[in-house]
Protein backbone atom coordinates (compact mmCIF):
# COMPACT_ATOMS: atom_id res chain seq x y z
CA UNK A 1 0.00 0.00 0.00
CA UNK A 2 1.30 3.25 -0.87
CA UNK A 3 0.96 6.37 1.58
CA UNK A 4 0.06 9.17 0.66
CA UNK A 5 -0.07 12.63 2.15
CA UNK A 6 -3.45 12.23 3.16
CA UNK A 7 -2.71 9.18 5.20
CA UNK A 8 0.02 11.11 6.62
CA UNK A 9 -1.97 13.30 7.89
CA UNK A 10 -4.08 10.79 9.48
CA UNK A 11 -1.62 8.80 11.20
CA UNK A 12 0.03 12.03 12.30
CA UNK A 13 -3.02 13.08 13.51
CA UNK A 14 -3.62 9.53 15.15
CA UNK A 15 -0.10 9.43 16.78
CA UNK A 16 -0.70 12.66 18.78
CA UNK A 17 -4.19 12.00 19.53
CA UNK A 18 -5.48 8.05 18.89
CA UNK A 19 -8.73 8.52 20.51
CA UNK A 20 -10.35 10.84 17.61
CA UNK A 21 -14.00 10.10 16.13
CA UNK A 22 -13.86 9.54 12.71
CA UNK A 23 -15.70 12.64 12.60
CA UNK A 24 -13.22 14.53 14.21
CA UNK A 25 -10.37 13.21 12.49
CA UNK A 26 -12.22 13.91 8.90
CA UNK A 27 -12.04 17.76 9.95
CA UNK A 28 -8.70 17.57 10.92
CA UNK A 29 -7.25 16.31 7.49
CA UNK A 30 -10.41 18.23 5.87
CA UNK A 31 -12.02 15.08 4.05
CA UNK A 32 -15.90 14.06 4.55
CA UNK A 33 -16.11 10.83 7.16
CA UNK A 34 -16.82 8.53 4.95
CA UNK A 35 -13.31 8.57 2.75
CA UNK A 36 -11.80 9.50 6.63
CA UNK A 37 -13.21 6.36 7.51
CA UNK A 38 -12.40 4.14 4.38
CA UNK A 39 -8.31 5.60 4.44
CA UNK A 40 -8.53 4.88 7.95
CA UNK A 41 -9.97 0.82 8.17
CA UNK A 42 -7.26 0.52 4.95
CA UNK A 43 -4.31 1.82 6.99
CA UNK A 44 -5.63 -0.70 9.86
CA UNK A 45 -5.80 -3.57 7.42
CA UNK A 46 -2.52 -3.14 5.93
CA UNK A 47 -0.87 -3.19 9.12
CA UNK A 48 0.19 0.52 8.64
CA UNK A 49 -1.44 1.13 11.92
CA UNK A 50 -0.73 -1.56 14.03
CA UNK A 51 -2.69 -0.76 17.17
CA UNK A 52 -4.53 1.45 19.77
CA UNK A 53 -3.57 1.51 22.74
CA UNK A 54 -3.60 3.61 26.52
CA UNK A 55 -0.17 5.16 27.53
CA UNK A 56 0.67 4.81 30.93
CA UNK A 57 2.71 6.24 33.21
CA UNK A 58 4.49 3.57 34.71
CA UNK A 59 5.22 5.46 38.33
CA UNK A 60 1.53 5.65 38.84
CA UNK A 61 1.65 1.62 38.65
CA UNK A 62 4.41 0.90 40.51
CA UNK A 63 7.01 0.37 38.11
CA UNK A 64 8.83 4.00 37.90
CA UNK A 65 12.22 2.12 37.96
CA UNK A 66 13.72 1.85 34.50
CA UNK A 67 17.05 0.33 33.16
CA UNK A 68 19.13 0.08 30.05
CA UNK A 69 20.16 -2.91 29.55
CA UNK A 70 23.22 -3.91 27.01
CA UNK A 71 23.48 -7.60 26.50
CA UNK A 72 26.57 -9.21 25.13
CA UNK A 73 26.00 -12.82 23.54
CA UNK A 74 28.59 -16.08 24.25
CA UNK A 75 28.06 -17.38 20.95
CA UNK A 76 25.43 -15.81 18.32
CA UNK A 77 24.13 -18.82 16.00
CA UNK A 78 20.89 -18.92 14.88
CA UNK A 79 19.78 -21.23 17.20
CA UNK A 80 21.04 -19.52 19.80
CA UNK A 81 19.72 -16.25 18.84
CA UNK A 82 15.96 -18.06 18.29
CA UNK A 83 16.03 -19.19 21.91
CA UNK A 84 17.54 -16.08 23.53
CA UNK A 85 14.79 -13.85 21.44
CA UNK A 86 11.75 -16.16 21.92
CA UNK A 87 13.11 -16.32 26.00
CA UNK A 88 13.41 -12.52 25.93
CA UNK A 89 9.91 -12.04 24.59
CA UNK A 90 8.05 -13.74 27.06
CA UNK A 91 9.89 -11.40 30.00
CA UNK A 92 7.00 -8.98 30.89
CA UNK A 93 9.72 -6.54 32.15
CA UNK A 94 11.13 -6.16 29.11
CA UNK A 95 9.62 -3.24 27.80
CA UNK A 96 11.75 -2.99 24.07
CA UNK A 97 14.40 -4.77 23.16
CA UNK A 98 16.41 -4.22 20.10
CA UNK A 99 18.93 -6.53 18.25
CA UNK A 100 21.67 -4.58 17.23
CA UNK A 101 24.85 -4.25 15.11
CA UNK A 102 28.43 -4.63 16.92
CA UNK A 103 28.70 -4.39 20.45
CA UNK A 104 26.31 -4.90 22.52
CA UNK A 105 24.06 -7.39 20.68
CA UNK A 106 20.96 -6.07 22.67
CA UNK A 107 19.78 -3.61 24.23
CA UNK A 108 17.04 -3.49 26.14
CA UNK A 109 14.35 -1.01 28.42
CA UNK A 110 13.10 -2.68 31.05
CA UNK A 111 10.92 -1.54 34.07
CA UNK A 112 11.05 -2.67 37.68
CA UNK A 113 9.29 -1.14 41.02
CA UNK A 114 12.96 -0.53 42.57
CA UNK A 115 16.73 -1.49 42.72
CA UNK A 116 16.26 -4.48 44.43
CA UNK A 117 13.52 -5.67 41.82
CA UNK A 118 15.24 -5.13 39.08
CA UNK A 119 18.32 -6.90 40.54
CA UNK A 120 15.94 -9.85 41.24
CA UNK A 121 15.04 -10.11 37.91
CA UNK A 122 18.51 -9.71 36.54
CA UNK A 123 20.13 -12.27 38.88
CA UNK A 124 17.39 -15.00 38.25
CA UNK A 125 15.39 -13.75 34.79
CA UNK A 126 17.84 -11.82 32.74
CA UNK A 127 21.46 -13.68 33.53
CA UNK A 128 20.08 -17.08 32.75
CA UNK A 129 18.96 -16.45 29.21
CA UNK A 130 20.45 -18.78 26.73
CA UNK A 131 23.51 -17.44 25.33
CA UNK A 132 24.22 -14.76 27.79
CA UNK A 133 27.87 -13.80 28.34
CA UNK A 134 27.61 -10.09 30.11
CA UNK A 135 24.73 -7.87 30.95
CA UNK A 136 25.83 -3.90 31.79
CA UNK A 137 23.34 -2.04 33.63
CA UNK A 138 22.79 1.96 33.33
CA UNK A 139 19.44 3.28 35.97
CA UNK A 140 17.71 5.92 33.92
CA UNK A 141 17.14 8.90 35.64
CA UNK A 142 15.33 11.40 33.43
CA UNK A 143 13.54 10.67 30.35
CA UNK A 144 14.30 13.58 28.18
CA UNK A 145 12.24 11.97 24.63
CA UNK A 146 10.04 9.11 25.37
CA UNK A 147 7.08 7.61 22.79
CA UNK A 148 7.36 11.04 20.80
CA UNK A 149 5.30 10.48 17.22
CA UNK A 150 6.91 9.29 14.26
CA UNK A 151 7.59 12.90 11.84
CA UNK A 152 5.66 11.98 9.12
CA UNK A 153 5.85 14.32 6.65
CA UNK A 154 4.44 14.99 2.42
CA UNK A 155 5.81 13.16 0.18
CA UNK A 156 7.98 15.53 -2.28
CA UNK A 157 5.37 17.92 -4.32
CA UNK A 158 2.46 17.21 -1.73
CA UNK A 159 0.61 19.84 0.07
CA UNK A 160 3.20 20.79 3.33
CA UNK A 161 0.20 21.88 5.71
CA UNK A 162 -1.58 18.62 5.77
CA UNK A 163 1.27 16.52 7.27
CA UNK A 164 1.15 19.08 10.04
CA UNK A 165 -0.72 17.44 13.05
CA UNK A 166 -3.15 19.60 15.16
CA UNK A 167 -2.01 19.74 19.04
CA UNK A 168 -4.25 19.59 21.38
CA UNK A 169 -5.24 23.44 23.20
Amino acid sequence: MRVDAIDRQILAELQVEGRLTVTELAERVRLSAAPCHRRLRELERTGTIMGYRAVIDPTAVGLGFEVLVSVTMDREDAATITEFEAALAAVPEVRHAERLFGDPDYLLRVAAADLSGYAAMRDETLAALPGVQRLTSTIVMKRIVDDRPLPLTPDAGDDPQRARPHRKR
